[in-house]
């Protein structure tokens, strides 16, 4: 425990919420902030908001200490977003409701485990919270497949997606190599939006001594990207090799700054939906070298596969939440946890935190000195950044064949509640 010496104690109940795109560790923060929050007298009760900002508006709040500590411990291993999610715009005009929600359930401690956007909501809320006098304290605790969290030197369920992605790549590497005849060019669409982490992490997937090894280009939204040296560097691979794969990030950009393909539908934040990259990349090849070329979009498995979760990854996520508690209990607030990388060999690491100001509204792109000169290949350096962060394997329990995976059973009984109905929309 923290040395709370010189410290006001604040007593009322604590709030916990998750928001955005899920990853196969965001559960495992949740665990690390019910079972830390279990230690502390000034802690009430503990409350969990369902489906991220449109709970806390609606104070849609579920009791997640009368959780049976096995359903507790299983969220470490549970894909998704325990608590349910949302993608929804949050100002101002929200602060009253917000607060008199907070009013009515006595809440002291906010958490919100997310990327940027929840980052950005969890800073509106302190700052309110502030200005009106309302005694909160309220810590970001990070999560993104993206990696793009600025400050902390990665992102919980970035090492996990990467292994997923490195092993699918592997893998179909090995069929296309039995397939291809000099005339196979294989592109995977990854996630990632506006940066390239995830594609870049693809690189790890390459079988070292062996020749060939795929994936042969890599493209990213940090480096313009040109159909001629595309079409070009695809010829060139397949001179050499009998098949091509490549990987593209869905949100590559031509040298005018657009989206080379979108679906052309607006999420809910007003954002451009992505996708449609692969395709883009196919077309160009199989129109202009007359050559055979097939799609993979690894799509939403790749934050949900559980399975192939890297154990590094799941034991920092959960310290996340662990520290993030403590932080609270001993009087910070507005501040996010952010891991930081003592040393590469051993790979070690101690946590810290960074005032929200700093990190809300901020993209950490790719390095530009981790792309090799040819734009489409990452260096070894990335490499050694990356490698630690995807070790070890989580144990996932099986039942008739199949992973067993946990539910909450406040979250169930909301679901029922419920109905068919909608939920509360801002």
């Amino acid at each position: 425990m923290e040395n709370n010496e010189g410290i006001e104690e604040l007593k009322g109940n604590l709030l916990v919420a998750q928001s955005g795109g899920p990853t196969v560790v965001i559960n495992s923060s949740l665990a690390g902030i019910v079972q830390e929050a279990l230690n502390y007298e000034c802690i009430d009760e503990i409350y969990g908001a369902m489906h991220g900002l449109r709970g806390i508006l609606g104070g849609q709040f579920v009791d997640l200490a009368g959780e049976s500590q096995h359903v507790v411990r299983g969220l470490r291993h549970t894909p998704g977003t325990a608590l349910g999610s949302c993608r929804c715009h949050m100002d101002d005009s929200h602060m009253g409701q917000i607060f008199s929600s907070f009013e009515r359930h006595n809440v002291r401690y906010l958490f919100y485990i997310g990327g940027n956007g929840s980052q950005a909501a969890i800073n509106c809320i302190n700052n309110h919270a502030k200005k009106i006098g309302y005694p909160l304290r309220a810590i970001g605790v990070p999560k993104t497949i993206d990696n793009d969290l600025v400050v902390t030197d990665h992102s919980p369920g970035y090492g996990s997606v990467v292994k997923y992605v490195a092993t699918t790549v592997r893998e179909i590497a090995i069929d296309d190599q039995s397939m291809g005849d000099y005339d196979l060019v294989s592109i995977v669409e990854v996630m990632g939006r506006d940066s390239g982490w995830i594609a870049a992490g693809s690189m790890l997937g390459r079988t070292r001594g062996t020749p060939f090894d795929a994936p042969h280009l890599i493209y990213i939204p940090e480096r313009p990207f040109n159909d001629s040296e595309f079409l070009a560097s695809v010829k060139k691979v397949l001179e050499t090799s009998r098949y091509c794969l490549v990987i593209v990030a869905e949100g590559i950009r031509n040298a005018a700054g657009n989206y080379v393909q979108t679906s052309g539908i607006k999420d809910p934040l007003g954002r451009t939906e992505l996708g449609g990259a692969a395709e883009y990349l196919q077309g160009l090849v199989e129109k202009c070298l007359k050559i055979k070329a097939r799609t993979t979009k690894l799509g939403i498995a790749q934050r949900a596969a559980a399975h192939c979760a890297a154990l590094r990854d799941n034991e920092e996520a959960y310290e996340c939440g662990v520290r993030a508690v403590k932080y609270a209990v001993g009087g910070e607030s507005g501040k996010m946890v952010t891991i930081i990388r003592e040393s590469d060999t051993p790979y070690q690491v101690s946590y810290g935190l960074t005032p929200l100001d700093e990190i809300a509204g901020k993209v950490k792109e790719f390095p530009q000195a981790w792309i090799d000169e040819s734009g489409s290949m990452i260096s070894n350096n990335f490499m050694r950044y990356m490698a630690p962060l995807m070790q070890g394997e989580v144990i996932v329990p099986y039942k008739g064949g199949l992973p067993e995976y946990v539910h909450l059973a406040g979250a169930e009984k909301f679901a029922k509640r419920r109905g068919g109905e909608e939920f509360l929309r801002q």
